[in-house]
């Protein structure tokens, strides 16, 4: 009988080229002014004050849920801005309903952040003995099932999501929000104390310590009505807002990339795949922010874009003059390094095909999930899904500015990088090879190895 077996070495034909290897594609800011511009503009500087300053010592992961939740939060104000809105021709419905998804999606992975952690500061739902406070309370007494114990649950008192619950145009979407809350947080210790059902009777975080709504909120846009006309451009709170939220996030992925890279370099590989699902998630996330942008008038945001002097070459790529997002779709791309110490080899300075050999014999093996090799093949899959995800992220934007701006605008973006070859670096971006070549390759063989398997079998039969 035919037997198959599994080769690295593809056969070569006629056609096949040596091709010198490409480059990796570094983003830069070639325009610091606009860069300073744009951080300005959103009040970054007291923004990342927020994110930096730290509330609890011995919480490991402050840095990484902070901005996280901070973003929500935010989130929650652009709810209040877009169903005050008075224009009539302003889209409040369809909005609403994408910050409601948004904060959703939000609320799932600051749940997935919270996964497992026991240091995160919190308010026992006993620790009043069933007393509330004389003022300013928003807390609930409870009793327990099968208890005679009275317990009070805190609920935060300076976050926007319980007033959004109290007033009739957004109720509806604080309700979806709350119910979210509460079924996103069943699998952690503790619940986020904004005004959730928390029917499980678990301890709620200190919300108002960790986020500081207050503070948060009193950084809002400072641009005043046109001195003319006096006319109040109501897309400056939209751009701003979208834009902090964006940030936040941005902030949220820069610590998650750390404590990747630092689990991958402890080989705890089911720990990194877990982060590494998350990272994919964060940049979906990211897509989705901006593309509420969509839903900005077109007349009113063109005006606004005057008025911030945006002009051609600089206004298509807007969010690039961001430092914060080169730098993580950077170190995300940079997570093809790692590769070669996942699977146990170093790689072939001569380009020979030792990654890839490795990485086909892990694939392949019976006892990949076991041993040391427990996890490794997951942690491959989450790095070629960031891949994805951030290729994802760069197609949706030059789409979006497309939409937005007009294609005249998506095609000028090229000044606002170092040019490379004479192209514009989202062409370069989507021109790279695959981040993760051997990973590619491999698979590519191995797919050949079962056709040929299979065909073995058939013609044996």
């Amino acid at each position: 009988m035919a037997t198959t077996k599994l080769s690295p070495v593809s056969p070569v034909r006629p056609d096949d080229k040596r091709r010198a290897p490409t480059s990796s594609l570094v983003l830069k800011v070639q325009d610091s002014s606009a860069a300073e511009a744009y951080e300005q503009y959103l009040r970054l500087p007291e923004l990342s004050s927020l994110w930096k300053s730290s509330c609890c010592p011995g919480w490991a992961d402050e840095g990484l849920v902070t901005p996280a939740l901070q973003a929500l939060e935010i989130t929650f104000r652009f709810v209040s801005v877009a169903l005050s809105d008075p224009r009539p021709y302003a889209s409040r419905c369809e909005l609403a309903r994408r910050l409601e998804s948004l904060a959703a999606r939000e609320v799932e992975l600051v749940a997935a952040l919270c996964e497992g952690e026991r240091s995160a500061p919190l308010a026992e739902l006993n620790a009043s003995e069933g007393v509330l406070p004389r003022e300013r309370s928003a807390s609930e007494v409870w009793q327990l099932p099968g208890s005679a114990a009275a317990v009070v649950c805190h609920a935060s008192e300076a976050s926007l999501l319980p007033r959004l619950a109290a007033w009739e145009r957004s109720e509806t979407v604080a309700a979806k929000i709350r119910f979210a809350i509460e079924a996103q947080m069943q699998g952690c210790a503790f619940s986020l104390g904004l005004g959730e059902p928390n029917l499980a009777g678990k301890p709620v975080l200190e919300y108002d310590r960790v986020v500081r709504p207050h503070e948060l909120h009193a950084l809002k846009p400072r641009v005043a009505p046109e001195p003319k006309t006096g006319f109040r451009n109501r897309e400056n709170e939209a751009l701003f807002t979208i834009h902090q939220i964006l940030e936040s996030w941005l902030c949220a992925a820069t610590q998650l990339l750390t404590r990747l890279n630092n689990r991958i370099e402890a080989k705890d590989w089911e720990a990194a795949a877990d982060d590494c699902w998350i990272l994919e998630r964060v940049w979906k996330l990211l897509a989705d922010i901006e593309d509420l942008h969509l839903l900005m008038d077109p007349d009113d945001f063109l005006r606004l874009k005057s008025q911030l002097a945006i002009r051609a070459g600089t206004d298509a790529s807007f969010c690039f003059r961001s430092r914060a997002l080169l730098h993580v779709a950077n170190a995300t791309r940079d997570i093809k390094k790692r590769v070669p110490w996942v699977i146990g080899v170093e790689a072939d300075p001569n380009g020979g095909p030792r990654v890839q050999e490795a990485a086909m014999r892990l694939y392949h093996s019976r006892r990949r999930g076991e041993g040391d090799d427990a996890g490794k093949v997951e942690l491959l899959q989450a790095f070629q899904a960031v891949e994805a995800a951030v290729r994802g992220f760069f197609f949706a934007y030059r789409q979006l500015v497309a939409a937005v701006c007009g294609t005249a605008e998506a095609a000028a973006n090229r000044a606002l990088f170092v040019p490379a070859d004479g192209m514009d670096p989202l062409s370069q971006m989507f021109l790279e090879p695959p981040y993760f070549p051997s990973l590619d390759a491999a698979k590519t063989f191995l797919a050949d190895y079962w056709v040929q398997h299979h065909m073995a079998a058939h013609s044996a039969s």
